[in-house]
């Protein structure tokens, strides 16, 4: 039975359309659980397609490239969904905009980098070690990166509109500061290498991006600065 412009059903077409969404996530995370198995140098689109219980051909269809199917695990792991909303367009972001002050705004973006860093580090991180052997790769990181720096501006211009910054930082110093606090590898390093939770992380981002970025706290007093013995007291 057709509609009366002449077409097929609307819900055929939603069910093709679900379906091919179904089928995409299922190579999304096959790909995901295989790149961070064997690495980007020992992943094949053979190996996830096998994962993912599809022919390479429909891999292909879908990617065409390993190195874009990376960048859609990567994606949707730095998203939490494969919904095409941009970075600083999403929920979070408006909480952002809304927040009253530094702390409300800084427990929100530590949160959400928190969580996305705990998704993709791994992804982000076979990217940057790939690319100085591999041209596509190597362009991948140079997009990922300048994308970092754009969400790290966005950042300090929501904390200086609410506070004043260090006296001594421009605005491309305080971006760069925050964009280093952000790199995958520094979660990396804190997580695996030296045991911190997910949670830890958090809380050190949001103390950490205040102590170098903004002036001082909100009673007009710089933060008090801890002394050795003030450390071992509270250990």
């Amino acid at each position: 039975m057709e509609n009366d412009r002449g077409g097929a059903r609307p819900y055929r077409s939603a069910r093709r359309v679900e379906q091919a969404r179904q089928t995409r996530q299922r190579l999304v995370a096959a790909a995901t659980a295989t790149f961070l198995g064997r690495g980007y140098a020992g992943t094949t689109m053979r190996a996830v397609a096998a994962a993912a219980g599809v022919s390479v051909p429909t891999l292909e269809q879908q990617f065409g490239t390993k190195v874009r199917l990376l960048k859609a695990a990567i994606d949707v792991a730095i998203a939490g969904d494969d919904d095409e909303v941009p970075v600083l367009d999403r929920v979070w972001a408006g909480k952002g905009r809304a927040a009253g002050d530094v702390d409300e705004l800084l427990s929100i973006v530590a949160e959400v980098i928190a969580s996305a860093q705990s998704r993709s580090a791994g992804l982000i991180l076979a990217v940057f070690e790939g690319a100085s052997s591999d041209p596509a790769l190597a362009e991948l990181s140079v997009a990922m990166i300048s994308q970092r720096a754009s969400t790290a501006g966005w950042v300090i211009d929501q904390l200086a509109a609410r506070a004043p910054l260090r006296g001594d930082l421009d605005r491309d110093d305080a971006v760069d500061t925050l964009w280093i606090l952000m790199d995958p590898a520094v979660f990396d390093r804190l997580v695996r290498h030296r045991g911190w939770s997910v949670e830890r992380y958090q809380r050190w981002f949001a103390r950490s991006a205040r102590r170098l970025l903004v002036a001082e706290d909100l009673t007009g007093k710089r933060p008090r600065r801890e002394t050795v013995s003030t450390r071992r007291s509270q250990r």
